[in-house]
């Protein structure tokens, strides 16, 4: 369906086996998450919880306080991307910014972040 609604375009792509294979893979990847996705919330509603390696991996108060530390949108971003499960067009809605802004801020934040967490557990 994807492949037929991106034809009536004003300027269609060109059309080929790797293009249709790349839309099908596209399509597919977008298949995993939305089911990922609905399997967390199924288990945030259930109260359900699973091993989680990360409770033995990561400091939580130190991300907590690494978080606090970034400056208001990236700490924004992240949390709308890793805690409420946003997709990043969504993300882009909520900031009032272009997606392809919001990607950079979102890779700026999470370098920021990792470097924060980082000099901290030192």
């Amino acid at each position: 369906m994807a492949a037929v609604a991106a034809l009536k375009w004003p300027d269609p792509p060109s059309v080929g086996v790797a293009w249709l294979i790349g839309v099908a893979r596209h399509k597919l990847v977008d298949h995993w998450r939305r089911g990922e996705r609905e399997r967390r919330a199924l288990i945030a509603v259930a109260g359900d919880v699973t091993d989680d390696p990360w409770e033995e991996l990561l400091d939580t108060s130190a991300a907590y306080s690494a978080l606090a530390q970034l400056p208001g949108p990236q700490r924004a971003a992240l949390v709308l991307r890793y805690l409420d499960g946003l997709a990043v067009s969504e993300i882009a809605e909520h900031l009032h910014r272009t997606e392809r802004g919001t990607e950079t801020l979102l890779a700026r934040a999470r370098a920021a972040l990792r470097r924060i967490y980082r000099e901290e557990a030192a």
